[in-house]
């Protein structure tokens, strides 16, 4: 796989309640990738960034909402998300804590 392309493929981690649940109790990372990326990609790029070994790659399609401000609507963009499942013994902290 071209390691440009890989680099690209991870666009960020999605902080959230539930992704902060699944990581604790799952060893799993939830992050936001290229709407394109298959699970292949996103394991090797997983592995390449972070230095980890990668059990599982789920992915899921998040449609966009209709948003509107004011009289003026507007819909937010479809983006993908990938829950990331690490082997026993990897980890992946985003916050820095030590």
């Amino acid at each position: 796989m071209n390691e440009e392309r890989l680099t690209k493929v991870i666009l960020a981690p999605v902080i959230s309640e539930k992704s902060t649940l699944v990581g604790e109790k799952h060893n799993q990372v939830v992050l936001k990738v290229l709407p394109d990326a298959n699970k292949r990609e996103v394991k090797q790029a997983v592995e390449l960034l972070f230095d980890v070994k990668v059990a599982r790659v789920r992915t899921a399609r998040i449609k966009g909402k209709n948003k509107r401000f004011g009289r003026y609507t507007g819909r937010r963009s479809d983006w993908k998300k990938a829950y990331v499942s690490l082997q026993a013994g990897h980890e992946i902290d985003f916050m820095g804590a030590e």
